[in-house]
């Protein structure tokens, strides 16, 4: 009776065991490859082919062809061999010189090369260029802006208010608060058309204006509630009024820390007097032009997306109304903001960027973050 040719074993080692089972379950990621490791994993329990291939769904000529490469090259045999596919036709130096003009010329007349215009001067193609410019990550029709704080006293300022956001104090309450002001009531010249299926909302891309109003606000940061108060002005008078609906909020035996950006009728004598009245307020500035840091700013860019910026108010009232509103289904059910970047990150950041832009004082601003300066 003819048995055939004696198969040779197949012994797997502890690493070869171990990394065949983690390519087995990448049947989402590499299939392919995880369909092979299946096939060795079976075979190396001894099974006959014609097993291995009814477990793995699979031709007996595919088992036997991976059970030999995997003989005699071991685990590099699983994966394919690179294919050569067409010759490149953009040389390394047609590459570093696309980049290179890019990065150090503008066309003539023109701010900021395109695909085409580039294109065109150094006679490549404009899919050519494209796959450069996305290769190197490069993209001259962007234009992002940036303002760094000149306060001399931005890294206090910094490690304090992000020191209440990452560790407030016990028996108090922390207020970020703000105006947003000119907040226009915006009607459109026709009547929408509304979200259907296959088709966005429209509308006409010109308004008729009905006035202003501003909204002064203060988010308490443990629990995100807003305080909110609208007036048709924003002096230092009306934003006094809102102080006095605060402290009503803020019971007698706790104190309140107020996070405030440099705006001037925060600083005016009548808000000064106010303070000065209540010793368990304390205040704590933003640096100037920083007004990031601030969280009720984080707040007032959702009300703008999901309430004010696509709203049609044919008066002042009617968005006033859609205002409160908003915050009273807010304050339903409000989810903090959760800050994460602590201080230093902060600070080595800015300090990053600023060593772009202005290398003489970085090393004044690493040192005073480092402790080493003056």
């Amino acid at each position: 009776m003819r048995t055939g040719r004696p198969k040779r074993s197949l012994v797997l080692t502890a690493d070869e065991q171990e990394r065949l089972q983690s390519l087995a379950h990448r049947a989402r990621s590499q299939p392919v490859l995880a369909r092979r490791a299946r096939v060795i994993l079976a075979s190396a329990q001894g099974l006959a082919n014609h097993v291995v291939a009814k477990q793995a769904r699979c031709s007996l000529g595919m088992v036997n062809k991976w059970r030999s490469r995997f003989l005699k090259r071991r685990l590099e045999g699983l994966y394919d061999e690179p294919r050569p596919g067409a010759p490149r036709k953009v040389s390394d130096a047609q590459v570093e010189q696309v980049v290179i003009q890019t990065l150090e010329s503008t066309p003539r007349g023109q701010t900021h090369w395109s695909t085409r215009g580039l294109a065109q001067a150094t006679g490549l193609s404009r899919m050519t260029i494209s796959r450069i410019w996305h290769a190197f990550g490069l993209q001259p029709h962007r234009i992002e802006t940036f303002k760094l704080s000149p306060d001399p006293l931005l890294i206090e300022k910094v490690r304090d208010i992000v020191g209440l956001y990452m560790n407030p104090p016990d028996h108090a309450l922390v207020f970020c608060v703000d105006e947003k002001s000119q907040i226009q009531a915006l009607d459109r010249t026709q009547p929408l058309l509304p979200l259907r299926p296959g088709q966005a909302e429209r509308r006409t891309h010109d308004y008729q204006r009905h006035g202003t109003t501003s909204l002064f606000a203060a988010l308490e940061l443990k629990t995100s509630r807003v305080i909110g108060q609208l007036h048709h002005r924003h002096r230092s008078t009306e934003f006094r009024q809102f102080l006095d609906v605060i402290e009503a909020s803020v019971p007698a035996s706790l104190d309140a820390h107020i996070i405030l950006d440099n705006y001037g009728t925060h600083k005016t004598a009548l808000i000064r007097n106010w303070f000065a009245k209540r010793p368990r307020f304390h205040l704590h500035f933003t640096p100037t032009y920083a007004s990031w840091i601030n969280l009720v700013e984080r707040w007032f860019a959702e009300i703008t997306n999901k309430r004010i910026r696509r709203g049609v108010f044919r008066s002042v009232k009617e968005l006033e109304a859609a205002i409160r509103e908003y915050i009273e289904v807010h304050n339903e059910n409000p989810k903090p903001f959760v800050w994460t970047r602590t201080a230093d990150q902060i600070l080595e950041s800015i300090a990053r960027f600023a060593q772009r832009t202005c290398p003489s004082p970085v090393e004044r601003l690493n040192s005073r973050i480092t402790g080493t300066g003056d």
